[in-house]
């Protein structure tokens, strides 16, 4: 099933986007509510390398997962502080 996303968050996220498509998701772009645009893989389902694997095992996951939505940039900020100060 494919997952729906802005045009704007797409841009903003278009790496992550990508990553999640050469893991085998699907998108549909939409634009003020109207879908304009489908992101698939180009050659079908693309195997993972066993380092792609085993970061998706750490996990606890089947795929990648965007965090579209959170654009506040205060949180963004607070998140990797809090990252940087965990050791992450």
């Amino acid at each position: 099933m494919s997952k729906l996303i802005t045009l704007r968050d797409a841009n903003q996220a278009f790496s992550r986007c990508i990553r999640e498509v050469e893991a085998g998701e699907e998108f549909v772009i939409t634009r003020k509510g109207q879908a304009v645009a489908r992101l698939i893989p180009a050659a079908g389902k693309r195997a993972l390398t066993a380092e792609q694997e085993a970061a998706l095992t750490r996990l606890g996951t089947t795929s990648w997962q965007l965090n579209i939505g959170r654009f506040n940039r205060e949180e963004i900020y607070q998140e990797r502080i809090d990252r940087l100060r965990n050791g992450c």
